[in-house]
C-alpha cells in the first residue's frame, strides 16, 4: 500500500539517476518536496521492456506509485538520430551494452555516424514523462529538442550524450551551454513544463 504519510506537496521521481533528479529539481524549483527511489529501498528494479519511451516511463511510474503516497513521475528519454533509423532511441542509456556507460555510448554513436556529415547528423532528444498516483496512470507529457551531433565531444558539463548534442539555434553542445541554458530548452524541461501546465502551473497537492 502507498505510504499515507507522504507530504501533500510531495513528488517522487521514479529513478536512481542522481543527474536526472538534480536536473528535475532545478527545473521545478523549490515549491515541491522531491524524493527519488532512495526513499523506497525495497522497491525491485523495474525492467524497461517497453518498445517506446512512454511504455517504459509508464512501467516505472506505476511500479513506484504502488508504494508511494504522493504524486509519482517517471521519465524515459533518449537520443534519436534520423540517419541511424531513430537509434539509439529507447536503448540510449545502454547503447554500447551493459552496464550503462556514457563514454562507451558516445564512442559507439560517433563510430556509427562516421559515414554521415552535415545535415545528415540531425538528431533530437525526446523525453516522455508519465504522471501516476496510487497505481493509476494519469497522463503523459512529451518534450522534444532538435539539433545535431558533433564529430567529437565538446564540453565537460551535463551527462549522457550532452557533449555531442548541439541544440538548434546554438553553436555549443549541451555540455558547454551550462545548466541554466540547458534547463531552459532541454527535452526534459519542455516535458516538465507541459506537466506543470496540466497540473495548475505545478501546484501539486
Amino acid at each position: 500500500m502507498p505510504d499515507p504519510a507522504a507530504p501533500a506537496n510531495s513528488l517522487l521521481v521514479s529513478t536512481r539517476n542522481a543527474h536526472k533528479v538534480r536536473e528535475i529539481r532545478a527545473i521545478l524549483g523549490d515549491g515541491l518536496h522531491i524524493d527519488d527511489l532512495s526513499c523506497l529501498p525495497d522497491l525491485p528494479m523495474v525492467e524497461e521492456t517497453g518498445a517506446t519511451f512512454e511504455e517504459n516511463a509508464t512501467l516505472k511510474a506505476l511500479a513506484a506509485s504502488e508504494f508511494y503516497g504522493g504524486w509519482v513521475i517517471a521519465d524515459d528519454s533518449g537520443l534519436e538520430v534520423a540517419a541511424l533509423g531513430g537509434a539509439p532511441g529507447v536503448h540510449s542509456a545502454r547503447y554500447a551494452g551493459e552496464p550503462s556507460n556514457d563514454a562507451a555510448n558516445n564512442e559507439l554513436l560517433l563510430h556509427n555516424l562516421l559515414p554521415f556529415h552535415g545535415e545528415e547528423r540531425a538528431a533530437r532528444f525526446r523525453c516522455v514523462i508519465v504522471l501516476a498516483r496510487n497505481g493509476a496512470k494519469l497522463a503523459a507529457f512529451t518534450g522534444i529538442v532538435e539539433g545535431h551531433i558533433l564529430p567529437a565531444p565538446q564540453g565537460a558539463g551535463g551527462f549522457g550524450y550532452d557533449p555531442l548534442f548541439v541544440p538548434r539555434g546554438h553553436s555549443d553542445s549541451f555540455a558547454q551551454l551550462g545548466d541554466d541554458i540547458k534547463n531552459s530548452l532541454s527535452h526534459r524541461a519542455r516535458a516538465l513544463r507541459n506537466l506543470s501546465a496540466w497540473n495548475g502551473c505545478g501546484a501539486f497537492g
